[in-house]
Formats: structure tokens, C-alpha cells, sequence
């Protein structure tokens, strides 16, 4: 079976988002797949905007821009004006609900998931991996690749001095594949 999802992982800077992209990208080179992996992100970092365009394929690809992606990964509001209509009919929308309080913005035809990415992160153990939650969510939901394949990669991409917080990061990919997969 042939796979190509593009999708864009968006919010402020501080929320993970670059970290929550590179992860996937490294996810999906682990498991044989064709990658490319653009972070973008303000000059003030930190309160500005962040955002990563990620292509996972099965076949080689051609341009790493995403113009029209299939999926979105929304964090916050001013993300989700600016991706959303840029979604593809019959894509996905998985957005923060823990700091958006609804999707008014999604074409026609596309699923939105509402995930309390926050309240999960609390009770995984850190409210610092909710961007874990959103990439669990993100990645229960399309089953191409697991939350389990995630955690085996987070020592790849977090910094040894991080590695303590491999185990809370593991349980916030799988709560937030559980509650994405509690949407279907």
C-alpha cells in the first residue's frame, strides 16, 4: 500500500512543535519511510509563532513544501486561521481543545478531532509533553506509524539531559492516541 501524508504541525513557540515534527520525521526514518522535515519558527521563538511541515512517504518526494496538507496538527488559535483553509478536503484536523474552543474555519469534508492536549499532559505527568499528546493523537489516528515507534525515537531526538523524561513522554504519545482513538 502506497502512503504520502503531508502534514503541518502548528502553534506558539515554546509548545514543543519543532521537537513534536522532528520526532515524527525521525519516527518515520526508523521505519524505513521517505521523509522530509521544514521547521519554521518567529525570531522571538519563545511566545512566537512555530510551525513544521513534515512528508512521510513510501515513495521517494519530489518537494518538501507543504501547500495543501492533508493533515493539520493545531495547537493554538492563531495556527488554526492560518492552516486550517489550506486543508485538504477529506484531511484531518486535530486541534488543542485545551486552548481552542472550536473549529469554525475547517473546509468542508475534513474530520476534526478535539483533544484536551493539556489535561492529559497534567495527568501523563508534565504539562510540558502536551505536544506528545497532540503527535500521540495525530499519530493514532492515521496508523501509519505507533506511538510505541515515537517513544523508541525520543532518545534520538531529546538531548541526554532530557532523557529522564522519556517515560512521561511515552505515556502522553499513548493517551493521546487512546483519546483520538476514543473519536472514531
Amino acid at each position: 500500500m502506497s502512503l504520502y501524508e503531508e502534514l503541518v504541525i502548528a502553534g506558539f513557540g515554546g509548545q514543543g512543535i519543532v521537537l513534536a515534527g522532528k520526532l515524527l520525521a525521525q519516527t518515520a526514518m526508523r521505519a524505513g519511510l521517505e521523509v522530509t522535515y521544514m521547521p519554521s519558527y518567529g525570531a522571538e521563538v519563545r511566545g512566537g509563532t512555530a510551525n513544521c511541515m513534515v512528508i512521510v512517504s513510501s515513495q521517494p518526494i519530489a518537494c518538501p513544501v507543504v501547500s495543501a496538507p492533508n493533515s493539520l496538527v493545531i495547537c493554538n488559535k492563531a495556527s488554526l486561521s492560518k492552516f486550517a483553509p489550506r486543508l485538504k478536503c477529506g484531511g484531518l484536523l486535530i486541534f488543542n481543545r485545551s486552548l481552542i474552543q472550536g473549529v469554525d474555519c475547517a473546509p468542508d469534508g475534513v474530520e476534526v478531532i478535539g483533544v484536551p492536549a493539556e489535561e492529559i499532559a497534567i495527568e501523563s505527568g508534565s504539562p510540558k509533553c502536551a505536544n506528545m499528546v497532540m503527535l500521540g493523537a495525530y499519530l493514532g489516528k492515521r496508523g501509519h506509524l505507533s506511538p510505541q515507534q515515537a517513544t523508541e525515537a525520543l532518545p534520538d531526538v531529546l538531548a541526554e539531559r532530557h532523557h529522564k523524561t522519556i517515560p512521561i513522554n511515552a505515556e502522553a504519545l499513548r493517551r493521546g492516541a487512546e483519546c483520538a482513538l476514543c473519536h472514531a
